[in-house]
């Protein structure tokens, strides 16, 4: 099949069995990373573009600039190159540098802020850093994928209806929450089609999304030290706080038996369904959203040195 442009190659039907990881229930992973700029985040990137585009925020030749702390950057990078937008990135020391070479490629600028925020995190700062951006030049189009409906409406209209046509019955959904945008839109959707499915959120421990005290978090993609607007908690049946070193372990685990490399946010989904398994439906179906692929976290969640200094020795070494 031929595209036009590679931000048209969304691969929403995606899906690997994943029994093997847990007992007494099916487990089906939506794989997300084989989209084109490599994560879930390409849907919320042509989303947000498209909404801005509509609403006569952007025309030909425009400039957007957005908070990322990797995938979100990358995908609106990329969709930005086809576009004939110039993008700025806004990330922070947690960013991957590998991330960072990739968005450049892609004809990105990139700013780092280093201050932490009054929750640890980097967030508000880089919002804050917007914001100064945007006072001094209103020409600037920020998406903010934080508030903008645009980012949980991309998921209600195609990851959730996605699984929802491979799998009509579905028991149990877990989804990582970072913007929430993933989550929101998921759940809405099921909550609308199929009602008795249980929708799991799953956090990090240190971040505030669901009113936790905030910790020091060293793995991008979940977690906030700031509540997002677009977070509707009461959507969710319940949430699952993972530890990031219990990330790290999925991760490697998932890589050693499944031979697929998955990103630290779908380690922290997975370690949530393990921990969950005891009291799932016997022969129950879950799914579970793998946000993306492992290539960007070699540096970090694959690499002994680093997971070392900030976690410890891991089971096994």
């Amino acid at each position: 099949m031929l595209y036009q442009r590679a931000s048209d190659l969304v691969l929403d039907d995606i899906f690997l069995d994943a029994t093997c990881l847990i007992t007494g229930a099916a487990l089906i992973l939506k794989l997300e990373g084989f989209n084109p700029a490599g994560s879930i985040k390409l849907k919320t990137a042509l989303s947000l573009l498209d909404a801005g585009e509509r609403q006569g925020l952007l025309a030909p030749g425009g400039r957007v600039i957005e908070s990322s702390s990797g995938n979100l950057g990358i995908a609106l990078s990329s969709v930005c190159a086809t576009r004939g937008y110039h993008f700025t990135c806004v990330i922070d020391p947690n960013t991957a540098r590998h991330s960072v070479t990739l968005m450049r490629a892609f004809g990105a600028t990139v700013t780092e802020v280093s201050d932490r925020d009054s929750n640890g995190g980097f967030l508000q700062t880089r919002i804050e850093y917007i914001q100064r951006r945007i006072a001094a030049d209103p020409g600037l189009f920020w998406p903010n994928q934080y508030a903008s409906p645009a980012n949980p409406r991309a998921h209600y209209e195609r990851t959730a209806a996605a699984i929802l046509k491979e799998f009509p019955d579905v028991d149990y959904l877990f989804a990582g929450a970072g913007t929430s945008g993933t989550l929101m839109g998921c759940a809405a959707h099921f909550r609308e089609y199929s009602p008795t499915t249980k929708i799991i959120a799953v956090d990090t421990i240190g971040s505030v999304t669901f009113g936790t005290p905030p910790g020091r978090r060293f793995i991008p993609g979940l977690g906030m030290s700031r509540r997002p607007e677009i977070l509707r908690p009461e959507l969710t049946d319940e949430v699952i706080w993972i530890a990031e070193r219990d990330a790290v372990r999925m991760c490697r685990r998932v890589a050693a038996e499944l031979g697929v490399a998955v990103g630290g946010s779908t380690g922290s989904v997975l370690a949530a369904v393990t921990q969950r398994q005891a009291s799932l439906r016997p022969g129950a179906t879950a799914v579970a959203i793998c946000p993306d692929g492992g290539d960007r976290y070699l540096d970090t969640v694959y690499d002994d040195d680093w997971v070392r200094g900030r976690f410890g020795e891991q089971d096994g070494e």
